[in-house]
């Protein structure tokens, strides 16, 4: 049954990287790495789950917070505001 998950977690990563790299916007680009952190965070909770260690998720919990972060600095640099505003 984890394997199921794994394989679902990579097939969205590579598609998600296929967005990044052939985006026809810098919108989708952006979407497309909000999903990757997503994708990530999941992983590491397929982690606890298997390895019964809660590390994974103190990992998953920090990189969904730098994901969100990272997500309104982009979209503000899309939208030509400065990081202050």
């Amino acid at each position: 049954m984890i394997a199921v998950f794994y394989i679902s977690l990579i097939t969205c990563s590579l598609l998600c990287l296929y967005r990044i790299g052939r985006g026809p916007s810098a919108a989708d680009r952006i979407v497309s790495i909000d999903i990757m952190g997503i994708v990530i965070v999941g992983f590491c909770a397929i982690m606890t789950i298997v390895t019964k260690q809660d590390f994974y998720l103190n990992v998953a919990l920090a990189w969904a917070l730098l994901s969100f972060i990272a997500s309104l600095a982009l979209a503000k640099f899309l939208e030509g505001r400065n990081f202050d505003d």
